[in-house]
């Protein structure tokens, strides 16, 4: 039996690592931090996670923790995260970390768009960025996993096998996400609030949102040079999801089937993504809860355009699920172990 901890674990993906967990066979969680919640039961903040009734929060405090895992998942804020990888990861621990301090390879871009210095150079390249689709050869290898953004999750796997097999100008791409209000976090902000969500409709971040790197990031590699994309996210009234709409002009003429060919065999063998037929479009309720990825793709052929739509659900394949996946990958496990789980519906 493997011995977890999670480190940040009164969050949402706290949360969600924890209900998923409760369903693994192979692991046991034997620690759970929240500096906030400290001395509370598990069931004292989240009362349908039943099976940890036990289970006591205590303070982030790495020398006690190091003897009580085999296996670290941090669900910290970005920059805080950076010192407890480093703590874990440098004492031979497996981490999986779920913020972005250690998904963006260059530091000087990781500087500029989160404000804060990286002070773990030698580390940050010893990371593996934590998309199973693109490296899980990688993956298996590692003992520390960059767990990807929610937004960068659904436009890469949107736009993966475009670029991959050269359908697409790359130069043309412009990116469209709406996700549901867990993106920011279990939090008290008027601008998530119900009266402010509620029958509300809005972008934000345009041109800034700090996850637009971290796509272009693995855009690029995908493409063998460098990408940069228009990204725009919306914040939508609806607790989880999140719908990602990728455009690209095509290089040449092709039909929704001939696309279809190949978004298919690119995906076959891949257990959570799941390209859907010609004239279907992803729905975010059909992956509440769980880690699937559907993907729906139309040729616009008066204008040229691919239109990729994928969804996803924000807390699993857009982070705790998706971080699991990655667990059971390293662990040499089963890697649907704990994730088959169906959405529901409605």
């Amino acid at each position: 039996m493997v011995k977890v901890a999670i480190c940040g674990g009164s969050g949402y993906t706290g949360a969600e690592l924890l209900r998923i967990l409760a369903q693994h066979p192979g692991v046991q969680v034997t620690a759970v931090t929240s500096e906030r919640s400290a001395g509370k039961r598990v069931t004292d903040i989240f009362p349908h996670l039943l099976k940890y009734s036990t289970l006591v929060y205590e303070p982030m405090d790495p020398a006690r923790l190091l003897s009580k895992a085999d296996v670290f998942f941090l669900a910290l804020p970005h920059a805080e995260s950076q010192e407890a990888v480093e703590a874990f990861f440098s004492k031979g621990k497996k981490v999986i970390d779920l913020s972005a301090d250690f998904r963006l390879s260059d530091i000087s871009v990781y500087e500029k768009w989160y404000k804060t210095p990286h002070h773990f150079p030698t580390t940050l390249k010893k990371a593996v960025y934590g998309l199973p689709e693109l490296y899980r050869k990688a993956i298996r290898k590692s003992r520390l996993i960059a767990n990807p953004g929610c937004y960068p999750t659904g436009a890469v796997l949107a736009l993966y096998p475009a670029i991959r097999d050269g359908l697409i100008d790359i130069d043309t791409i412009v990116v469209d996400s709406k996700s549901g209000t867990s993106g920011a976090g279990r939090k008290a902000d008027v601008s998530i609030s119900f009266c402010e969500v509620n029958e509300g409709f809005k972008a934000y971040g345009i041109g800034t949102h700090r996850h637009t790197p971290e796509i272009e990031q693995e855009l690029s590699h995908i493409a063998g040079k460098p990408v940069m994309i228009d990204f725009t996210p919306h914040l939508v009234p609806m607790d989880r999801g999140i719908v990602t709409t990728a455009y690209a002009q095509l290089k040449k003429k092709l039909s929704t089937a001939n696309v279809l060919n190949y978004y298919n065999r690119r995906y076959s063998k891949e257990p959570f993504v799941k390209v859907l037929e010609e004239g279907f479009y992803p729905n975010a309720k059909h992956v509440r809860g769980s880690n699937y990825c559907l993907v729906g793709i139309r040729v616009n052929e008066r204008t040229n355009t691919l239109v990729m739509v994928s969804t996803i659900d924000n807390l699993v394949k857009g982070a705790s699920g998706q971080a699991v996946q990655n667990m059971n990958i390293m662990l040499g496990l089963e890697e649907t172990t704990a994730l088959e789980g169906l959405a529901i519906c409605p």
